[in-house]
C-alpha cells in the first residue's frame, strides 16, 4: 500500500480544490490499473494564517507503487494547482507501507496539525527521517498538511463521509445552477443521518459552495449510502464527476480540554468550563459578548481574570441562546481563541440560576418598599411597613444540555450535536 497526500493546491480567490486535484489523480491510477481503497479529506487547524481555504489535505490510499504513485502526484499538481496565486504553494508526501502502521512521530504530526501550529522544517525533518517521497512548488508550505494527511488515517478513530460533485471545469467561475428547492427536499429525505445540507431558518442550501471552485455540492452524513442518494435527488446542472471521501469534519477533533492547556493560547481551539460572570453584552455589528470565569484544576474558579466569549453576527439566531445566560450559569464552551477572546461553536449549559434577588413588597398598599439604609432592611415609605429582601423565580429560556450555532456557520470539523455522542441533552439546529 502507498499513501499519496496533498496540500494547498487552490486559492482563495481563483478557485481550484485540492478535492477535485485529487479526484482527477484517483481516476489517473484507476486508468493504471492501480487501486485507490481510501480516499481521505483532512481538514486541520482552522486558525493557521497560511491556508488557501477550508485548510483540507488530501490523501490516497492506493496501490500503486511508490515511485509510481509520485510522478502521477507531482504531474497531477504541474497540471491542476493554481499556481499563479501567490498564496497557493503545493506540497506532495508519498509514502510506502499500511496507512495504519505509520511511525509514532508522523501520527502525532496529524493530530498536532489539528490543535497546533506546526513548522516546514519539522515537517521536513520527518518526511527525511523516515525516507518519505516529497515535492513542494512555490515553497511548498503544503507538505506541512501532506504529512499530517500520511499520518491521519492512524491519527483519528471518528470518520465522517462527503460525496462531492463536480460541474465541468470550464464552468469555474459562473453561477451554479442548481435547484434549492430539491435541496430541501432533498435534505428533509437524508436527515438525520445526512447533515448540514441547508439552513431552514436562514434559508441557505449550505452544501453549495459561492466559491470559484469546481464544486457543484458537496453532501456530508454519517453513511456514504446516504450522502450519495441525497446527492441524486439534487437537480441541477451536469455533474462531470463525483467523489465519496472519508473525513474528519463534523467531528470536533480540533478541540483541546482547557484542564490540559490552561493558557488558553491564541490559535488553538478549546473546550473550556466555567461560570458566567456578567450578563451578555451585544456590541457594535451585533456581536454579543459574555464573560467566563474558568474552572481551575480542582474545578473551582480560577484566580486569572475572566474570558471574555463571543457569538459573532454571522451565527445568528444562535446569538440569542448566548443572550439567555445570565450571571452565575454554569456552563462548557467551545471554540477557538483568538486574542484571547473564545469564538463560540458550541456550549452546554450545565445548571442555570433559577432566582435572583428582589425588593419587597408592602402586604398593605402593594407598592415597592424602599432600602432603610444600609442594614437595616427595607421600609414602606407610605405606611412604615417594614421587610427584608426576597427572592423571586426566573422564567429562563434555557434548558440543561448543548446548543449550537447554525449550519450556516458551522466550521467544517465542528461536530455538529444531531451526530449524537454528547455529554448532555442536545438541542440540534437545522
Amino acid at each position: 500500500m502507498t499513501v499519496i497526500a496533498l496540500d494547498d493546491t487552490d486559492s482563495r480567490e481563483r478557485g481550484m480544490c485540492t478535492t477535485y486535484l485529487a479526484t482527477r489523480l484517483a481516476e489517473t491510477l484507476e486508468d493504471a490499473d492501480e487501486r485507490v481503497d481510501r480516499r481521505l479529506l483532512v481538514r486541520l487547524n482552522p486558525a493557521v494564517a497560511r491556508k488557501t481555504r477550508g485548510n483540507a489535505a488530501l490523501a490516497l490510499h492506493t496501490s500503486c507503487p511508490p515511485a509510481d504513485a509520485f510522478e502521477h502526484a507531482c504531474r497531477a499538481v504541474d497540471r491542476w494547482s493554481e499556481l499563479e496565486d501567490d498564496r497557493t504553494s503545493p506540497g506532495v508526501v508519498v509514502a510506502p507501507g499500511d496507512p495504519a502502521g505509520v511511525p509514532a512521530p508522523v501520527v502525532r504530526f496529524a493530530r498536532d496539525a489539528l490543535r497546533d501550529h506546526l513548522s516546514l522544517d519539522d515537517a521536513l525533518a520527518h518526511v527525511d527521517e523516515h525516507g518519505y517521497r516529497q515535492r513542494g512548488w512555490e515553497g511548498g508550505w503544503g507538505r506541512i498538511g501532506a504529512l499530517a494527511a500520511v499520518g491521519a488515517w492512524a491519527a483519528f478513530d471518528d470518520w465522517t463521509h462527503e460525496h462531492i460533485s463536480y460541474r465541468a471545469f470550464e464552468r469555474c467561475g459562473t453561477p451554479r445552477a442548481v435547484d434549492v428547492d430539491s435541496v430541501f427536499a432533498a435534505a428533509d429525505v437524508g436527515y438525520p443521518t445526512v447533515w448540514d445540507t441547508v439552513d431552514r431558518v436562514e434559508g441557505e442550501p449550505v452544501c453549495v459552495p459561492n466559491a470559484p471552485g469546481p464544486i457543484l455540492h458537496g453532501i456530508r452524513g454519517d453513511d456514504p449510502d446516504a450522502c450519495r442518494a441525497v446527492a441524486a435527488r439534487i437537480e441541477s446542472e451536469s455533474v462531470d464527476r463525483a467523489a465519496t471521501f472519508l473525513t474528519n469534519q463534523g467531528t470536533d477533533a480540533h478541540l483541546r480540554d482547557a484542564a490540559d492547556d490552561p493558557t488558553l493560547r491564541d490559535g488553538r481551539a478549546y473546550r473550556v468550563s466555567g461560570v458566567v460572570t456578567d450578563p451578555p453584552e451585544t456590541r457594535r455589528g451585533g456581536h454579543v459578548f459574555v464573560g467566563l470565569a474558568v474552572d481551575d484544576d480542582s474545578g473551582g474558579q480560577s484566580d486569572a481574570a475572566p474570558v471574555d466569549c463571543v457569538a459573532f453576527e454571522p451565527t445568528k439566531r444562535f446569538r440569542d441562546r448566548v443572550r439567555s445566560l445570565r450571571a452565575g450559569d454554569r456552563v462548557t464552551v467551545c471554540g477557538e481563541v483568538s486574542r484571547g477572546t473564545i469564538k463560540l461553536e458550541k456550549f452546554a449549559v450545565r445548571s442555570l440560576t433559577r432566582t435572583e434577588p428582589a425588593t419587597p413588597t408592602c402586604p398593605d398598599c402593594g407598592r415597592s418598599m424602599e432600602s432603610a439604609g444600609r442594614g437595616q432592611g427595607y421600609r414602606c415609605r407610605d405606611c412604615g411597613t417594614t421587610g427584608e429582601r426576597t427572592v423571586r423565580e426566573l422564567d429562563r429560556d434555557l434548558e440543561s444540555g448543548w446548543y449550537e450555532v447554525p449550519p450556516c456557520a458551522r466550521r467544517h470539523v465542528a461536530k455538529p450535536l444531531v451526530r449524537g455522542g454528547f455529554d448532555a441533552p442536545i438541542h440540534p439546529e437545522r
